[in-house]
């Protein structure tokens, strides 16, 4: 049976996609047959996708050390979605100021959330440099902020989990916003620097999927399987048969964050000295 095979490479990490017209790899089967997807079911295969489509814009512009944020307003502030939109495009053209001056540019990708009493926050991850958290607390007019640093490479599929969640059933029946100011905000938006990533395709015919369903993917040198990664099925909205895992550097590069006035290559050449002492 032919099967599509689409693998995205990223720098900590490499996604294998498998999709194939057979049932799990068993030769000489065919194509599961397709029924009308239930409203449920088609639900849950776009939210799916979209998981999908953030995790990789997520992986292929930020790395490890890079900043969680959230933005927040004082306690009992109420703004209107508009009033929002424009403290944000203000904070935008500062930070790219900023970063221009040190620079580097401004990438982000973020999503505005309504509380469960009104209140709003913006949930935001960006590229870190070495003032960062001291920048954002200039710049944004919310006054209010906090930043954790992004810890590892399967942390990007969290994060790209809770940015695309959908919002609560009690906030769209219950809130003070009006419908098209809660689908603003619960919609992604993103800077328009960003690598948008796209996958390495291959076809393959009079081929199975029996041997990596039977003994399990393998890892290419300096990488291991997330076991968490592994997922086989049959899609029930298309009835053809899937593969995923992901392959894990073991080595992960993270962001290197230099101070104003660092002579890198001296430094890095220091430090390869005081290794090589080390080892005699």
């Amino acid at each position: 049976m032919a099967y599509r095979k689409h693998t995205y490479y990223f720098q900590n990490s490499i996604e294998h996609a498998y999709k194939f017209a057979g049932r799990i790899g068993a030769k000489g089967e065919h194509r599961a047959k397709r029924k009308k997807p239930t409203p449920e079911t088609v639900k849950r295969q776009n939210q799916i996708n979209k998981e999908n489509k953030y995790r990789h814009l997520l992986k292929a512009n930020f790395l490890p050390g890079d900043c969680w944020v959230t933005l927040k307003y004082p306690a009992g502030t109420r703004k209107s979605m508009d009033a929002v939109k424009q403290d944000l495009a203000l904070f935008d053209k500062r930070m790219r100021r900023d970063y221009a001056a040190h620079g580097e540019k401004w990438k982000w990708i973020r999503r505005v959330e309504i509380g469960k009493r009104g209140g709003i926050h913006i949930h935001l991850i960006c590229n870190r440099i070495w003032n960062t958290e001291l920048l954002i607390a200039k710049n944004w007019p919310g006054l209010s902020h906090h930043s954790e640093p992004v810890r590892d490479e399967e942390g990007f599929g969290q994060l790209a989990s809770y940015l695309c969640k959908p919002l609560p059933e009690e906030l769209e029946q219950e809130s003070i916003f009006d419908p098209e100011e809660i689908k603003r905000a619960s919609s992604l938006s993103s800077s328009r620097n960003l690598v948008r990533p796209e996958p390495e395709k291959k076809a393959y015919v009079r081929r199975t999927m029996k041997k990596i369903i039977t003994d399990g993917p393998v890892a290419r040198p300096g990488y291991y399987i997330d076991k968490k990664s592994i997922r086989i099925g049959i899609n029930q909205v298309t009835g053809y048969s899937y593969v995923y895992y992901t392959e894990v550097k073991i080595q992960q590069t993270k962001r290197v964050i230099r101070a104003p006035g660092d002579d890198w290559p001296k430094l890095h050449r220091c430090n390869e000295r005081k290794r090589r002492k080390c080892r005699k």
